[in-house]
């Protein structure tokens, strides 16, 4: 090739050959998101029974599309298989208690063999979510329109604002009908509906939530003065003998869905996550499952 054949050039021109553009996003690995979840949910945050943090996947995996879900059912894994979801996080653990075997004869055993297969990683994100900043009770909370929230339970290793349950305020009184209409009308339809013990026309103003189950925080409710408790699985010897100690009726008890409960954290949780990478510079796809785990079909009750 002679001179006149040579492609014309600046002194000043630059090399750009190897940048990305500038609205291009990095894909992250899965220690990358492993990192953005320990920042929004702490483990430290997590109750001394618990497992929570990753259970199926390799830390040097990319991480294109991550699918939130409340549980780890089978409907939920096969859901993100076909979505092809890199990265399943569920509030519930998979492997809370201990097993022995992971044999596909086992529904734990398919559940992870079918995550490995499929090429998806699984994170447990269960009573660290409860407790962080912006977990399920508080998303709970701001459903409910609370003010001054404050945690029920702090917690032993956070920040002030941290811990389990939230307890709050109404800008208006109002009756306990009307109030559980509300918590009725923000969760998701399922079976169980929603049980309410009190006078229907009594009037609530203090609010404590624990999205889950919480009758062991009857104690924290009391101290907090709170005219009625929202939470999910009362048993009966513990919601009982709340009522039989109750001051003037208080607190009053709403019993919700557990599943219904936590399913209003998805999203918030799904979106703060997402934010998180991308503000890294990550680019990946975040959803939220849109199966109902709650586990009952149909209920009957008096002249149904």
């Amino acid at each position: 090739m002679n001179d006149d054949d040579q492609p014309e050039t600046t002194q000043d021109a630059e090399d750009t050959s190897s940048e990305p553009a500038p609205d291009a996003g990095g894909t992250p690995i899965l220690g990358d998101v492993l990192l953005a979840i320990e920042e929004l949910w702490p483990e430290s945050l997590s109750e001394p029974w618990d497992a929570v943090g990753p259970v199926v996947g390799r830390a040097s995996a990319e991480v294109k599309r991550i699918l939130f879900a409340v549980d780890p059912t089978a409907d939920v894994i096969a859901e993100a298989l076909a979505w092809d979801a890199d990265l399943l996080v569920t509030h519930h653990p998979l492997l809370l208690k201990p097993v022995n075997s992971v044999a596909t004869s086992h529904f734990k055993g398919d559940a992870i063999h079918r995550l490995i297969e499929g090429g998806c990683a699984l994170v447990t994100v269960h009573t660290n979510g409860d407790s962080a900043v912006g977990g399920v009770s508080d998303v709970l909370a701001d459903a409910m329109g609370l003010r001054d929230v404050r945690p029920l339970a702090a917690a032993e290793n956070g920040l002030p604002e941290e811990g389990i349950g939230r307890v709050g305020e109404l800008a208006d009184g109002t009756t306990l009908g009307e109030f559980a209409a509300t918590v009725f009308s923000m969760l998701p339809a399922v079976a169980g509906g929603v049980k309410v013990a009190g006078d229907k026309d009594g009037i609530v103003r203090t609010v404590a939530v624990c999205g889950g189950a919480g009758d062991s925080l009857f104690d924290a409710v009391r101290a907090a003065r709170a005219d009625v408790y929202v939470t999910a699985d009362l048993r009966h010897h513990p919601a009982s003998e709340a009522r039989e100690g109750a001051v003037d009726g208080r607190p009053y008890l709403i019993d919700v869905s557990h599943f219904g409960s936590e399913w209003l954290w998805l999203t918030p949780a799904a979106d703060a996550l997402d934010n998180v990478l991308t503000d890294q510079g990550y680019n990946v796809e975040v959803s939220v499952s849109g199966i109902n785990t709650d586990p009952w079909d149909f209920i009957l009750t008096p002249g149904s």
